[in-house]
């Protein structure tokens, strides 16, 4: 297996595998509509690949945090369901939190499962003076510093490239 760089060649497969994993109501959720129009970084759009196929992705998006601290938003990370035990998501996450923090990001938020998330260093602590623009079971909410003591004082609403706060008021009931 090999992880690089998504190419537009792999964006088809990309996006399968996203589908089968999280169906169409992903579009609902809050994250979801905070990556709405907003591109993912190219240098961190990793894919792990098995020969031609694409096995598992892996995306981070920019954000800011209150007042204009720019951060990371991870997700989704997905495995195909024939090769998930395997290691895949692991090797996905360690790789681009590595190239996160060589190119200078200091904070990363995700939503996620905390059990399977904490061995890569992020924990609900992290995320608690910090909110979404929508519904998020708390406990899944989560974050991590690249840089130590990087979250030191940052506190607020997430919202997109750009934004003080969210420009869009979001449905309160939107589920997870």
């Amino acid at each position: 297996m090999q992880i690089s760089v998504e190419s537009p060649a792999d964006q088809a497969d990309v996006n399968a595998l996203v589908a089968d994993a999280f169906g169409p109501e992903r579009f609902a959720k809050t994250v979801y509509r905070l990556r709405d129009g907003v591109s993912a970084l190219g240098t961190l759009s990793l894919v792990a690949k098995d020969g031609d196929d694409v096995v598992g992705t892996l995306r981070f998006w920019p954000i800011t945090i209150g007042a204009g601290t720019p951060a990371l938003l991870l997700g989704p990370l997905v495995s195909h369901p024939d090769r998930q035990g395997q290691g895949i998501g692991m090797a996905l996450m360690r790789e681009g939190l590595a190239r996160a923090a060589a190119e200078g990001h200091r904070i990363v938020v995700l939503v996620g499962d905390e059990p399977y998330y904490r061995r890569f260093g992020f924990s609900r602590a992290l995320a608690r003076r910090l909110e979404l623009p929508g519904w998020v079971d708390p406990a899944r909410f989560l974050a991590r510093e690249l840089v130590a003591g990087a979250m030191l004082g940052v506190s607020g609403m997430i919202g997109r490239p750009g934004e003080v706060a969210p420009a869009v008021a979001y449905d309160q009931a939107v589920s997870l």
